[in-house]
């Protein structure tokens, strides 16, 4: 490892599986300071034994205020300011329209724009000047999939977020782009298709409509996610980039 980020403050909503978890031990593992959320206490704690180094878990649900509140306060009683933040918490059902309750539209928005709007914007007075910040979006912001309208709008409201927030955020030299996974392989997309073999069998479908012939994996978005955030991605503001396999090409 290159310990990029060293004495580094970094910050992954979600950190506890999937993605998150991925980039928060790739964080971890350059050198960083790590905070992650996540709602659930015991997936917490077996987080905090995967990524090891300097990590802190705050329990929390980024869709409500008061619970980002408190992961601020958190990593204020221990830093000054915040190098990156990967707001990467969310979730999704499928749905058909003709089905779609006022309750899945609620909690689906609440989780993916309202917790990304939100946890992005209290952590203002914390992002260090020239901060880089991450969303999760999704191929779904460009494709169109069945059963999947509400999360798929969700996922477009974050892209454009990041083309917004980066104007917003111009004097400050704060970077805000998108990264947009595929298919990945995640206890998260198991549960979505269902579990145990009809997953499975949903799974290899998808794999079959991929250029790159498989469904990417955590560790693969992790990456994509360091550049991102690292100086080596100096000039690339407002972008989303596809993590995808070549999916959203075709």
């Amino acid at each position: 490892m290159t310990n990029k980020f060293s004495n580094k403050v970094v910050v992954v909503t979600g950190g506890s599986s999937g993605i998150g978890l991925a980039a928060a031990k790739a964080f971890s593992a350059e050198g960083a300071s790590v905070f992650i959320t996540g709602r659930r206490q015991e997936t917490l704690d077996a987080a905090i034994k995967q990524i090891g180094g300097k990590v802190t878990a705050v329990q929390g649900d980024m869709s409500k205020l008061a619970d980002i509140d408190r992961l601020y306060d958190a990593i204020q009683q221990k830093h000054a300011q915040i190098d990156v933040l990967f707001a990467n918490a969310g979730g999704g059902e499928m749905v058909p329209l003709g089905a779609i309750s006022e309750e899945h539209y609620q909690s689906t928005f609440d989780t993916n724009v309202k917790g990304v709007l939100f946890t992005v914007q209290k952590a203002l007075p914390l992002l260090k000047d020239g901060a880089s910040i991450i969303l999760t979006s999704s191929t779904t912001s460009i494709s169109g999939t069945p059963a999947f309208s509400v999360y798929s709008a969700t996922k477009a409201a974050v892209r454009n977020f990041a083309r917004n927030w980066m104007l917003d955020l111009k004097d400050r030299h704060i970077r805000v782009n998108a990264i947009s996974p595929g298919v990945t392989d995640t206890a998260g997309l198991d549960e979505l298709f269902g579990g145990g073999d009809q997953a499975q069998g949903t799974r290899d479908y998808l794999a079959g409509l991929i250029p790159a012939g498989r469904v990417g994996q955590p560790d693969e978005i992790a990456k994509a996610v360091l550049f991102l955030a690292s100086d080596d991605a100096s000039f690339i503001n407002g972008i989303e980039l596809f993590v995808d396999g070549g999916q959203a090409q075709i």
